[in-house]
């Protein structure tokens, strides 16, 4: 993301289901599909033992945002997502007016 520039965040906080089921080469793939979309500026996630974890997206506009939420393999694996990753999860979209950094 870069530093100062006004951009949105999609947040997405989710507890994950027990096992990979492959959770893990779905992840791969997404990460090198929104890497390439446009308007796509960078992510940051985590994820903690208990299964909970946040993931922020930052996109240049909400036509960006839109185009990636309609994707056909982000759309396949949004519904993988809900049948079988997922027990539970909340999307946001916000607008960033300000952005501060030290280090990192």
């Amino acid at each position: 993301m870069t530093a100062g520039k006004e951009c949105y965040a999609v947040i997405f906080t989710s507890t994950r289901t027990e096992g990979d089921n492959g959770y893990a080469e779905a992840s791969e793939r997404m990460m090198e599909l929104v890497s390439e979309q446009p308007g796509f500026l960078g992510i940051d996630s985590i994820r903690g033992a208990d299964g909970v974890g946040i993931t922020v997206s930052y996109w240049d506009s909400e036509a960006a945002i839109l185009a990636w939420r309609q994707h056909p393999e982000h759309r396949v694996i949004q519904a993988r997502g809900r049948s079988e990753w997922y027990s539970a999860f909340h999307t946001r979209v916000c607008r960033v007016e300000r952005d501060y950094r030290f280090g990192l």
